[in-house]
């Protein structure tokens, strides 16, 4: 004998508000997901990190501009850290040439910090391929000072 369940009322807007939250959660991680790119618009690196972003699964805003100063200095970033890109995402800022898995991970843990910087140009960095890769560190940064958040050669975590 096969039986029939019959969701009561209150079962029901359980139900509905459970699939509410579900979605508002959902949309606020695809939300995380979205990064701002100010760049360079004649800037051929930046596009090349703004690819390897995109191939990892974030949506990419674009602003291209042809003088960043105002942007690092409004987002804080040290001038020992500047590289030839800024972005923000998730109320954090990313400068240079971050591999996207430092990205996620940072994301993930959420850490007390403004954000995370790879320095200058390190060849083998995302969007910096080509030539012998060298090693270079993801620095994250903010009120409590800095420190080296991960350590990589091209886009592959050491």
């Amino acid at each position: 004998m096969s039986s029939i369940s019959v969701p009561t009322r209150r079962s029901a807007l359980l139900l509905a508000a459970g699939a509410a939250i579900c979605a508002t959660t959902g949309s606020r991680a695809a939300e995380e997901q979205i990064i701002t790119v100010h760049k360079d618009p004649s800037c051929d690196c930046c596009s090349g990190w703004v690819q390897h972003l995109q191939q990892a699964g974030f949506t990419v805003k674009t602003i291209e501009t042809f003088d960043l100063k105002p942007v690092k200095t409004r987002l804080g970033v040290p001038n020992d850290l500047a590289a030839c890109h800024t972005a923000q995402i998730g109320g954090y800022v990313i400068e240079g040439h971050v591999p996207a898995v430092a990205l996620k991970r940072f994301l993930n843990d959420k850490p007390s910090a403004i954000g995370l910087a790879v320095p200058g140009m390190p060849v083998g960095s995302p969007g910096m391929e080509g030539g012998t890769a060298e090693p270079y560190d993801v620095v994250m940064f903010g009120p409590g000072g800095r420190r080296t958040y991960m350590r990589f050669v091209r886009d592959r975590a050491l």
